[in-house]
């Protein structure tokens, strides 16, 4: 295809300064984080930040389950459907925490994550498409969402590049968003400022328990002793054994592909995220226009294909027919970490064992809330309250009901 970087499974956008570590594996730390992703290494600044030893232990390379094939969207609005009023709540705190999550980092870092309060556009083509929309602008407006309806001339006022066909629209002012390249460089470079060990291409193999409690984790380098151990390995949290059946967690992959495009003064491109039916379009402030993203139910199965690439330019011409000029620059898939309800799982499930997986779509929104959760539970035993509705607990099976005599 002539693209300027390789096609892999997820990277193509990697950051220089995540380049592989080759560290040793210590022999104890306070806390050992299983996965080396967005929110495992949010949960291990937060908790290196309050002085807590800490060691990520990553599968492969830093982020790369979903948190570098991701767009960043930071989209509570755009992102509520049927069905998702209970997490709402987490939704909002967690986009409150951001800009102070934002300053925090980026001070720590030194490092821009390129944030951007340009809010979304949720576009409808035709009439079977506008009454969906409305459907979805008043479940919005039921829940005390800030969303506005707009017709096809308010649209293109906002977005001049969109074609006329474009026949209505939610603009969501709330929806932010951030490059996920520069988020996980800058919480490398964090991490690394308070001390955090962080370990690449090292499989977990086991978890060590003794007296009823996990005591540390097992790895083909050796045992790392920890007082607590944080599982947030991503669509891979419920695999590979490391759990008795009795605290299996039920998340699985969903794979999403997706693609870079670079826009030109001559193509022009968008100045909010963009939402269709079909795909979602993020411009970034280094001119690359991010279009995502497919949603498979097909296990680990490496891979871009034609079918997927199809489906994700044929939905972004529709609406903006600009791409057409746009060089890809590259394209790649990844595997996001879903619950059977679409809804993260943050709990203390076993002594000396934490989990934070599951996060679906939403794990660049939801990252600041479940850090500061993680950092909680460690250090005090408990979460916030707004974080105490997502435990394990919530997928048991009511116990049947005996028959009175």
């Amino acid at each position: 295809m002539g693209l300027p970087r390789p096609v892999s499974p997820i990277g193509q956008r990697r950051d220089p300064g995540l380049d592989a570590r080759t560290t040793s594996l210590p022999t104890r730390a306070d806390v050992a984080v299983i996965g080396g992703g967005l929110i495992g290494l949010a949960s291990a600044w937060r908790l290196a930040s309050r002085g807590v030893s800490v060691t990520v232990i990553e599968r492969g390379s830093v982020g790369s389950g979903a948190s570098l094939a991701a767009t960043g969207m930071l989209a509570p609005a755009a992102e509520h459907e049927p069905g998702s009023d209970p997490l709402l709540p987490l939704a909002m705190d967690s986009l409150a925490r951001w800009p102070g999550f934002r300053d925090e980092l980026e001070a720590a870092s030194g490092l821009p994550i390129d944030y951007r309060p340009d809010g979304t556009l949720v576009l409808a083509v035709g009439r079977d498409e506008v009454e969906r929309l409305r459907f979805r602008y008043d479940l919005q407006r039921r829940s005390g969402l800030d969303a506005t309806w707009l017709n096809g001339t308010e649209i293109r006022r906002l977005e001049p590049v969109l074609r006329p066909s474009v026949t209505a629209g939610v603009q969501c002012p709330l929806d932010h968003q951030v490059d996920p390249r520069l988020v996980m460089a800058a919480l490398v470079r964090a991490c690394e400022a308070v001390g955090v060990t962080i370990i690449e291409r090292m499989a977990v193999t086991g978890l060590d328990w003794s007296g009823g409690r996990v005591t540390g984790v097992l790895t083909e380098a050796g045992r790392l002793s920890a007082e607590t151990i944080v599982l947030a390995a991503g669509a891979w949290s419920g695999e590979g054994g490391l759990l008795p059946d009795s605290l299996a967690l039920p998340v699985r992959p969903l794979k999403g592909q997706a693609l870079a495009l670079r826009t030109t003064r001559q193509t022009g491109t968008l100045s909010h995220m963009v939402w269709t039916e079909q795909v979602h379009m993020a411009p970034k402030s280094d001119g690359h226009l991010i279009v995502g993203a497919t949603v498979e139910d097909c296990g680990f199965r490496a891979g871009v294909t034609a079918g997927g690439l199809y489906a994700l330019l044929e939905g972004a011409r529709r609406v903006l027919p600009g791409i057409e000029e746009m060089e890809v620059e590259a394209v790649w898939s990844g595997y996001r970490p879903t619950s059977d309800d679409d809804a993260p799982i943050i709990d203390a499930i076993a002594p000396g064992l934490v989990v934070a997986t599951g996060h679906h779509r939403n794990g660049y929104l939801l990252a600041p809330v479940t850090a500061d959760a993680v950092a909680d539970l460690v250090a005090l035993g408990e979460m916030p309250a707004v974080a105490r509705a997502f435990t394990l607990a919530r997928f048991a099976r009511p116990e049947p009901r005996r028959a009175a005599r």
